[in-house]
């Protein structure tokens, strides 16, 4: 009951006109971000952050909260209509998405995108809202060992839960690591790898690897695809809305799983991105319509959409509970609560109880409001995409060296970009994935400074990472999710023998 009466204060806090205002124009500015390709919530974020040094922080985090859920519901446009994901986390939607809009269904793919984007985001608020001050007070009990038995999990669940080749999201990874190194070193304070370079002494900003990874480096491959934005229109009506909403009940279980596997993959932090790849494989391994994934399956679409809303939901508990940014976004967002004087952590339930609570009703009316506006608008922002690529790029790239100089107002940052982006075209062109890269990036540097913390206390002693049940236990889950790789492959292989002997059994009898 505690918990429900903080809410009710909390949307107290929000319900003010100025808040829902900004709510709707977060929103949309969130959806034109996501239909734009390569621009991306976070960049979108950072980039609008400077505009809200001026307002009270939750004024100011409702609008940018509200810019998230925006870009992360207008990825589905694309994705359905143009078979462009607007963001990573929409790359799964295509699947299935494009080929329904490919046969006439694009509003009821659209509607079920949207209904089940808001299904995992109110799971995940629910969720956030009751086990947030729970995680609060768990989180007092913390020491550096267990704050790195959390970034071991979430770096292991990557690798042994990730979509593609573990070593390449290893490679991918430990060259996030190398990058999260330059710098000052925050232990000793020694400079590594700054070759003489002042300004590489504040290291390699994430926000800034971002720009230039995901959205310069998608402005390159699409120039060299020769990329025009030719897909198919969409209509929202009454009809198609309430025929598509009579059918996604069957599909429960599949919105519940996906539901679960976002929340998880949003507070280990994995993100949004590998748990919608994540929930469309288990959802074609289990649906009975498995074998028909990828012709047009609205079960399709609704795993990857649930479940990335779910994971970007799901993300600032980890954020508000702990300081750990679940994903990209909610470490811009961290880094504005820093700027306007909040510490994140489990002190900021109890100094700053509106403030939280605010942002925690604020959820619950953003992607109400988030469900509304593209419901009713996908015509409108469809429409964005016939614009000439030769004019969109252009756009795109002025937006990007902006972000990327108003970080730290050093034009070094936008040659940073542009060699961020090189890379994110290079290993896109060689099918490396990029969140483990900024994943790494984001976090590398906070695990490090927690394992030598660690170390420093133990006198070198490993042993330390299972002094306690609390940390033994995540330690040892963490080791689990690195070898599941192996795991699995050695039961396939245990298993395959006494199959083949059955077979054989059956076939003497």
């Amino acid at each position: 009951m505690e918990e429900f009466s903080s809410l009710m204060q909390g949307f107290a806090v929000v319900l003010t006109p100025l808040n829902i205002g900004l709510m709707f124009v977060g929103i949309i500015l969130g959806v034109l971000i996501g239909v734009l390709p390569g621009l991306g919530g976070a960049n979108g974020v950072a980039i609008l952050l400077p505009l809200t040094f001026t307002m009270s922080p939750t004024s100011a985090i409702v609008m940018l909260s509200c810019i998230y859920w925006g870009a992360l519901f207008g990825g589905a446009i694309t994705s359905i209509l143009f078979n462009i994901p607007g963001e990573p986390w929409s790359v799964a939607t295509t699947f299935d998405g494009y080929p329904m809009a490919q046969k006439g269904q694009a509003g009821a793919a659209l509607t079920a995108a949207f209904t089940s984007s808001f299904i995992g985001a109110f799971i995940a608020v629910v969720m956030i809202t009751f086990l947030a001050p729970l995680v609060a007070k768990f989180a007092l009990k913390f020491g550096a060992p267990e704050f790195f038995s959390v970034y071991l999990l979430t770096f292991c669940s990557f690798v042994g839960m990730g979509k593609g080749s573990p070593f390449k999201i290893l490679v991918s990874m430990a060259l996030g690591f190398a990058l999260a190194s330059v710098g000052m070193d925050t232990v000793t304070g020694q400079l590594r790898l700054t070759f003489g370079i002042p300004d590489l002494m504040r290291g390699f900003d994430f926000l800034i690897a971002v720009i230039g990874l995901f959205g310069i480096g998608e402005i390159l491959l699409s120039m060299e695809e020769g990329l025009k934005f030719q897909g198919k229109t969409a209509k929202i009506n009454a009809k198609v809305v309430w025929d598509t909403w009579k059918e996604l009940p069957k599909y429960w279980v599949t919105s519940l799983r996906s539901s679960l596997v976002g929340i998880w993959m949003g507070i280990t932090p994995g993100g949004a991105t590998p748990a919608s790849f994540m929930s469309y494989g288990l959802a074609k391994k289990m649906s009975r319509n498995g074998p028909k994934f990828g012709t047009g399956e609205i079960e399709g679409v609704v795993a990857p959409e649930t479940a990335a809303h779910a994971a970007g939901t799901s993300a600032l508990l980890p954020m508000l509970a702990l300081g750990i940014p679940g994903s990209p976004t909610a470490a811009v967002l961290l880094g504005g609560l820093l700027i306007w004087g909040l510490q994140p952590g489990p002190l900021l339930f109890v100094e700053q109880k509106d403030f939280v609570w605010g942002l925690i009703a604020s959820m619950y009316l953003g992607n109400l409001v988030g469900l509304i506006v593209v419901l009713t608008t996908v015509p409108l922002f469809a429409s964005i995409l016939r614009i000439p690529f030769s004019i969109i790029a252009p756009v795109i790239i002025v937006i990007c060296a902006i972000g990327a100089y108003t970080v730290h107002n050093a034009m070094l940052d936008i040659w940073l970009m542009l060699g961020f982006g090189a890379m994110g075209y290079v290993f896109k062109k060689l099918d490396f994935p990029l969140a483990p890269l900024v994943l790494a990036l984001v976090l590398g540097d906070k695990a490090e400074d927690s394992f030598r913390q660690a170390m420093l206390v133990s006198q070198g002693d490993l042993m330390i990472m299972f002094a306690n049940p609390l940390v033994g236990s995540i330690t040892t889950l963490a080791l689990l999710m690195l070898l599941w790789p192996l795991i699995s492959k050695a039961v396939a292989l245990f298993r395959a023998p006494k199959a083949d002997e059955f077979a054989s059994q059956r076939g003497v009898d």
